[in-house]
């Protein structure tokens, strides 16, 4: 028996499309964001009230201090106090003192360098601004002529250029040579019980030696600029030279101790650790204040070592045991995977950590990396206890002269430092959030 089908039976087909039509009002655009991200419920409602709330108490009074009713010009300490404090401003008045400011720049960047040395350290910013810039930009060309000239030029340069280059190394090509012979016939003992080649092994060897050679020749040469000692050295200078070593040196001193500390050579593994642990159980203030005070009096009579030499040796390692740390936390991100597919490549132990292991680790922790190297950036301040006058210890020497006391000179000063370090801890932040998202390759969830 055959039925027939009812009407009801029978799917609607639709044979005209509908005109497009534009989504809601409410789920794009700038009320969508609003809602999603800070009126989405009740809770996140009142908090939002709150911390508008908030700024509308800060940050009038913040703008009303460094910039409507700042002074942007004058000569001395009356264009920044009222008439009842013996100067120009009407009763009540509160602002910021960039006057006083700009009077002190000089000083606050260059310290007591002489002025017309100047350009020398001109010179050197140029160069490390100049330099950086480009290696920071993964498009840009040169990238090997660029790290060459940062890793060796640039420091090089930096030193003859800061100081003067006035060096007594004579007495240092006796004992260099003697270590490079000997050096040289280490290597090829050691290469001639490897299966591999034993020429570049000697060859790199005599390389590193011959830049040695080359380097203490340039050192003893004399370019005629005049000897400026360090203890002239102060402000923004000074706070960039400690800042820069540091960072330079605690990444790769960081990586040499991660390693070590997972290596497994019980002698190099205990090394490790001892080091570490001894450089993360004291505080910065007492590595400077021993190398600074307590280091003189263990060396031998007659020999001394400057001042910013002892900070900068001891800003490193300090900071090099923190370094470790974050990377060694990478090292144990990754899958045990990793590590048995690339010896079963055939890849020895330098190879797989340079081409495997160490890309990936370094990748995961830059974060970590990064907020190292920002605190290293602030605690520079620190070296004022050893009397190094750095960035902010210049602003603070500032505070004696009478020709800008006044009761905002204080704050505008602490307000310009904490501008200038801003500025500096944000970029590197920026930048470090820009090389996340670059190098992030299937991480996100």
């Amino acid at each position: 028996m055959v039925t027939t089908p009812s009407t009801n039976d029978i799917a609607f087909v639709r044979r005209d499309m509908l005109p497009q039509q534009s989504a809601p009002a409410s789920s794009k655009g700038i009320v969508a964001w609003l809602r999603e991200s800070l009126f989405s419920s009740i809770p996140y409602t009142i908090l939002t009230l709150f911390c508008i709330y908030v700024l509308y108490v800060i940050i009038p009074p913040i703008v009303s201090f460094l910039i409507t009713n700042a002074v942007w010009s004058g000569t001395d300490r009356a264009v920044c106090a009222t008439q009842v404090q013996g100067g120009t401003q009407p009763d009540g008045w509160f602002g910021a003192c960039w006057a006083y400011v700009g009077d002190y720049a000089n000083q606050f960047i260059y310290g007591r360098y002489p002025d017309e040395e100047q350009w020398r350290v001109n010179i050197v910013g140029l160069m490390f601004f100049g330099g950086l810039a480009p290696l920071l930009i993964p498009s840009a060309p040169f990238k090997r002529e660029n790290i060459l000239f940062m890793t060796i030029v640039f420091p090089i340069a930096t030193l003859i250029l800061l100081t003067g280059g006035h060096f007594s190394v004579g007495g240092l090509y006796v004992p260099l040579a003697i270590i490079t012979v000997l050096g040289l016939v280490l290597a090829f003992m050691f290469a001639k019980l490897s299966d591999s080649d034993p020429i570049p092994r000697v060859r790199a060897v005599a390389i590193f030696f011959a830049a040695l050679f080359v380097l203490l020749f340039i050192l003893g040469f004399d370019f005629g600029l005049e000897e400026v000692e360090t203890e002239v050295w102060g402000g923004l200078l000074v706070t960039l030279v400690i800042a820069v070593t540091g960072i330079a040196a605690s990444l790769p001193l960081g990586i040499a101790l991660a390693l070590g500390r997972r290596s497994a050579l019980p002698i190099v593994r205990f090394f490790s650790i001892v080091f570490i642990e001894f450089w993360r159980g004291v505080p910065l203030i007492t590595v400077l204040f021993m190398s600074s005070v307590m280091l003189p009096l263990f060396l031998p009579e007659g020999v001394t070592f400057d001042k910013l030499l002892r900070a900068l040796i001891g800003v490193a390692l300090f900071s090099s045991a923190y370094m470790a740390e974050v990377v060694r936390g990478g090292l144990q991100a990754l899958p045990k995977g990793q590590y048995e597919g690339a010896m079963a490549l055939g890849l020895n132990w330098g190879q797989m950590m340079r081409m495997i292991i160490l890309p990936q680790a370094l990748k995961l922790v830059i974060p970590g990396i990064v907020n190292t190297f920002i605190g290293l950036f602030k605690d520079t301040t620190l070296v004022l206890i050893i009397g190094l006058f750095d960035f902010l210890g210049q602003i603070q020497s500032s505070f004696s002269d009478p020709t800008w006391s006044s009761p905002v000179q204080a704050m505008s000063g602490y307000a310009f430092a904490a501008l200038t370090y801003w500025v500096f801890c944000f970029a590197m932040s920026r930048y470090s959030m820009f090389m996340e998202r670059k190098l992030d390759t299937g991480h996100k969830r």
